[in-house]
């Protein structure tokens, strides 16, 4: 019953024994209006009654399960059910059919609503519960649908056959918050300074207060040749609501024939990261191991923070925070703690039919000795970097542009021009060529040039390396 009609009648059955005791013809006259005017309102609240007396859905179901195959019965039977609307206002199971017809037309948008009222109504209502998680996976909300998921789970009543198939949709949906991928890369190249040795061929040396030309002999001269460089890596990710795992491990290897240049690098890290609509923070950690020359030369470990937030709908800014244990297995003085503080801008550009992705980094770098003894003691550096991505013929070009200036805190040895205290300037320029050759494959191109300089001659270096090779996705 509505409302205004029970209170209509509640009112006029009060006013019987409310009316004053006029004249007889006034008291009749008064009671057949009442009696009139209760008639009406009787009408009225029988009426309402009847309306919302939903009819049986039971011939719905069968058509409901065939709409799927036949888009013409699925426009029927929404119609129908649209068209008794009116009539099922309060009945959860009518909600919970037609939610069901909606989704299977593909209307998500609809289904959710129409399956919200459902359960508004009974949220016990199992079939309702079913549909509601599937149109949340449908819509992309896939920890909402899961969740969901787990309370019908949680239910006693469900049948055997219907349980196993929510165990598998379970299963299903959670395969897809975790995903792992591999990739390897084979590559052939040349390097013209294969073991990093110094550019100069002689350097000065101060011996007793006189200066003293010492040439280097071919061994520490730089080496020239052929390589072979060989990658293999593997990376996981775990989605939870609110934040998500990423973990990766590398392994990487460059033979050639100076096989005292030979290395074999390995790094692992993981990073916790919190997205949010307009910033997202990660803390990360890493290991990072080398090999040179069949010798384990060093080690690191990292722990860092970093934040970045949307400035604009195509730029972001970034800051860090990182703090790096160096570890030199043979030179123990060499130890060092480096702190790593840096902001940057990241920018897509849109230039006709293509985007460009440009970013800038400004970094202060701050390496402090564990020991008394290191050459040069602590040591203070700025750093700036360019990168910037872009499609180029079927491809993408990356490319990175890296200067380095570091001041030691005093002389770095009393045998090098009379103890100077030593500065270096290094800068890179790295282009890699990205291009699919198949559905899981893809050629690579690699060009590195690297200069640095030095107030101390032994410390001046030139590198330049192209190789070429493909990469493969498993």
């Amino acid at each position: 019953m509505r409302p205004d009609t029970s209170f209509t009648i509640i009112a006029l059955m009060f006013s019987f024994w409310r009316k004053p005791c006029d004249s007889q013809l006034t008291k009749r006259l008064s009671l057949l209006k009442s009696v009139k005017t209760l008639i009406v309102a009787l009408v009225m609240w029988a009426g309402s009654s009847l309306a919302i007396a939903c009819p049986s859905l039971q011939s719905y179901y069968l058509q409901e399960q065939s709409a799927e195959q036949d888009p013409q019965l699925a426009l029927q039977l929404e119609a129908e059910l649209a068209a008794m609307m009116s009539q099922c206002l309060r009945s959860s199971e009518y909600f919970a059919l037609f939610g069901a017809v909606q989704m299977r037309m593909g209307k998500l948008a609809e289904a959710l609503e129409t399956l919200e009222r459902a359960l508004l109504l009974d949220p016990d209502n199992g079939a309702a519960q079913i549909d509601y998680a599937q149109a949340l996976y449908q819509r992309g909300q896939l920890f909402s649908a899961l969740d969901l998921n787990g309370q019908i789970l949680g239910r006693n009543d469900a049948p055997d056959n219907l349980r196993i198939a929510l165990e598998q949709r379970d299963e299903l949906w959670r395969s897809q918050t975790r995903q792992m991928g591999f990739q390897a890369d084979l590559l052939a190249g040349y390097d013209d300074n294969l073991n990093g040795a110094p550019d100069p061929s002689q350097i000065t040396l101060t011996l007793s207060g006189e200066p003293v030309l010492l040439p280097l002999s071919e061994e520490y001269r730089p080496q020239s040749g052929p390589y072979l460089n060989g990658r293999v890596a593997g990376r996981f990710t775990q989605f939870a609501p609110g934040h998500r795992h990423n973990g990766s491990a590398e392994l990487r290897g460059r033979l050639s024939e100076d096989s005292q240049s030979d290395i074999l690098q390995f790094d692992t890290r993981y990073a916790f990261e919190l997205p949010a609509k307009d910033h997202q923070w990660r803390f990360n950690a890493g290991l990072a191991h080398l090999v040179f020359g069949g010798t384990s030369l060093y080690s690191a470990s990292t722990i860092g923070a970093h934040y970045q937030s949307a400035s604009s709908e195509v730029c972001s800014n970034a800051y860090g925070l990182e703090l790096q244990h160096q570890l030199y297995h043979r030179q123990d003085q060499l130890d060092a703690v480096e702190t790593r503080i840096s902001a940057g801008r990241n920018c897509v550009v849109s230039l006709a039919s293509w985007r460009s992705r440009i970013g800038l980094e400004l970094a202060l770098i701050n390496n402090n000795s564990q020991g008394a003894s290191r050459p040069g003691g602590d040591r203070q550096a700025w750093q700036a970097s360019i990168d910037w991505q872009f499609p180029l013929y079927r491809g993408i070009l990356s490319s990175q542009i890296n200067y380095t200036n570091t001041e030691d805190d005093r002389g770095y040895s009393p045998v090098l021009l009379d103890d100077l205290s030593r500065e270096v300037q290094r800068y890179y320029v790295l282009l890699q060529y990205r291009q699919q050759i198949g559905a899981k494959s893809s050629f690579l191109m690699n060009f590195f040039h690297q200069h640095q300089d030095s107030n101390i001659p032994l410390f001046d270096s030139l590198n330049t390396t192209l190789e070429l090779g493909v990469n493969y996705r498993f």
